[in-house]
């Protein structure tokens, strides 16, 4: 019934932490920028923390607007107050709590879980890539 609405509240969150991660990044590369010998700035090839926020922020909007869509569908949601059916009705809003309370949760942490794999597993490979990256600069030097 509201079970969209967790993952959406959680979606608000993470969008307001991005933007303050976001600035706080902007601010720090441009007093660690180095700057090579032709002007140009060096890349480090990690991915940024805001980035992959913005990969969390897609999916739980995504995931909230499929949701919300849904149930809209099936009319548990209207565009007149109360806007949940459930909640219309004492005894259906305690169910609409607990399914918000189960699924709604439950929902919200598998995506933030999928997404703490992909960090991770990105992550590894942009350091891997970094690593070889070293290796093959080292060996052209004669190193």
């Amino acid at each position: 019934m509201a079970c969209f609405i967790v993952p959406a509240a959680e979606a608000v969150v993470t969008t307001i932490v991005r933007r303050a991660v976001k600035k706080k990044e902007a601010q720090t590369q441009t007093q660690t920028a180095e700057v090579l010998s032709d002007g140009t700035q060096e890349m480090t090839g990690r991915i940024p923390l805001s980035e992959k926020m913005k990969w969390l922020n897609t999916m739980l909007w995504g995931g909230s607007a499929l949701l919300a869509f849904e149930h809209v569908w099936h009319g548990e949601v209207t565009p007149w107050f109360p806007f949940l059916t459930a909640a219309a009705n004492p005894a259906d809003a305690s169910e609409m709590l607990r399914e918000m309370a189960t699924s709604g949760v439950a929902m919200a942490v598998l995506v933030t879980a999928v997404w703490g794999v992909m960090a991770a597993v990105t992550g590894v490979i942009a350091k891997r890539a970094s690593e070889e990256q070293t290796a093959r600069t080292q060996e052209e030097a004669g190193v």
